[in-house]
């Protein structure tokens, strides 16, 4: 890979890592609303989920995404209900009391499986695929390089978000103003993911 190849890679791993959109504005709001201990499982369930979605793209199968039309469009329609479904469980959640009760409890697993709704991720992941490895003769020792740099970007750009939603929690909890700033901060957090949902639609 040449230098300006992975520079290239670089600056779109940054871009769309560090980008707002479903993954951050959900570790944003599990952190501030669970705290960062609880928010973990999410943080590093964004780039367990993608890293295997992109070896599934890298293998091949990703192209069916955009060689089947239906197929392309039932995920964007489940991704995009189960973005509107997080955006309710988060704005129904006024309290921290409540938010601890599982009312905002998204296992591992569901995070998982959230980056193979998110059309978006799909996206990237075959952009990265046709850009720096199909074609090429060294596909796999390219692979082995991306792979750990985008789940490494993956991880810090989370961890990042869920940092600032923790610094934000106390401040949130804040009991003389009887959970209005926590009620407004999760129904900006549920807005941002329903214009993610409805983002989505666009590809």
């Amino acid at each position: 890979m040449t230098t300006v190849e992975f520079t290239a890679l670089m600056m779109l791993s940054t871009a769309t890592s560090f980008s707002p959109g479903p993954n951050t504005t959900l570790s944003t709001a599990l952190a501030a609303n669970l705290g960062l201990k609880r928010s973990m499982r999410f943080v590093l369930a964004v780039p367990a989920g993608w890293g295997l979605l992109f070896s599934i793209c890298a293998g091949g199968v990703g192209a069916l995404v955009v060689a089947v039309p239906p197929l392309r469009i039932a995920i964007q329609a489940l991704g995009v209900g189960y973005m509107l479904w997080l955006a309710l469980k988060i704005l129904r959640s006024s309290t921290l009391t409540q938010a601890s009760a599982a009312q905002l409890n998204i296992t591992f697993w569901q995070g998982v499986m959230l980056q193979f709704l998110n059309i978006k991720a799909w996206m990237l992941a075959l952009a990265v695929v046709a850009g720096w490895i199909a074609g090429h003769a060294d596909a796999w020792s390219r692979f082995a390089i991306i792979l750990p740099m985008m789940l490494g970007f993956g991880l810090v750009s989370n961890l990042s978000y869920a940092l600032i939603g923790s610094l934000l929690r106390g401040w949130l909890e804040d009991p003389g103003h009887g959970g209005r700033r926590l009620r407004w901060f999760n129904r900006i957090m549920a807005s941002v993911l329903v214009l993610t949902a409805a983002w989505m639609t666009t590809f």
